[in-house]
């Protein structure tokens, strides 16, 4: 039996697609950006210049999308599901209903404080520890973000006064299984950080061709001998403007 991990190619076509299931929405902004963050989201659907405009469907519940102008230009923005499946899905939905740009960001584990600490994080690649990227890309090690889109991602920090540090991230789908020995293994071949979108997310848009941006930010502390959840539980509320406010700016830039 051969599972999708040793197929060398991906076949086609899938039985239904999201265009199958998602109705194209009118006026769709073509950016659109989105978080993990729900206090991130409730601080910026709450303002004057927000509007609902779609809603995302699961049997979790209903994910609403905001509009918002920035500089004049209309962009969609709302709470991506954590974890590779349903991030991924998300996305593939608001695809179908007109996004043509996109820009994700959220927190990450980080495995070398050294050169993470009081940087964002540019991921260049990504390693495929988890099952959703080979759906859409055939199986390899590693998946590498796209040349243009860290340019894009560089020149905007630079321009914001933003330090930052380029470098590998490992997706993994088991946030309870990073063991002491898959850690060392990672940061022995240059993992900066930890996640659980990274690559799928990476893999969906080469395979769908969109445009995509993704950065992240540290939170708990997985390069020493004892975890620290660090600022893991005020979930990124301290610096909601600057993170949202940069990805506007990656969104107009790309």
């Amino acid at each position: 039996m051969y599972t999708i991990f040793q197929r060398a190619e991906i076949s086609e076509p899938a039985l239904f697609s999201p265009f199958d299931t998602t109705r194209r929405a009118d006026d769709f902004p073509e950016i659109c950006v989105s978080t993990f963050s729900e206090n991130i989201i409730q601080k910026f659907s709450s303002l004057n210049t927000t509007e609902k405009i779609a809603e995302l469907y699961t049997a979790n519940g209903i994910t609403p999308i905001y509009k918002i102008r920035y500089k004049n230009t209309a962009i969609a923005f709302y709470q991506s599901r954590v974890g590779a499946p349903a991030c991924a899905a998300g996305f593939e939905e608001v695809i179908a209903m007109g996004a043509k740009k996109f820009v994700l960001f959220g927190s990450c584990g980080v495995l070398d404080d050294a050169r993470v600490k009081n940087n964002l994080i540019i991921p260049t690649s990504a390693v495929r520890d988890e099952g959703t990227s080979y759906h859409y890309i055939a199986p390899s090690a590693e998946i590498e973000a796209d040349a243009r889109a860290v340019q894009i991602l560089e020149n905007v920090l630079t321009n914001c006064g933003c330090s930052y540090v380029k470098g590998k991230t490992w997706t993994s789908d088991a946030i309870y299984r990073e063991t002491i020995s898959a850690i060392q293994e990672r940061r022995q071949e240059g993992c900066l950080t930890v996640e659980m979108e990274c690559a799928s997310m990476l893999a969906v848009s080469k395979y769908r061709r969109i445009p995509f941006i993704q950065f992240l930010y540290g939170a708990d502390n997985l390069s020493s001998d004892t975890w620290e959840i660090r600022d893991l539980m005020s979930y990124g509320l301290t610096n909601a403007e600057k993170y949202m406010v940069l990805a506007f700016e990656c969104g107009l830039a790309m």
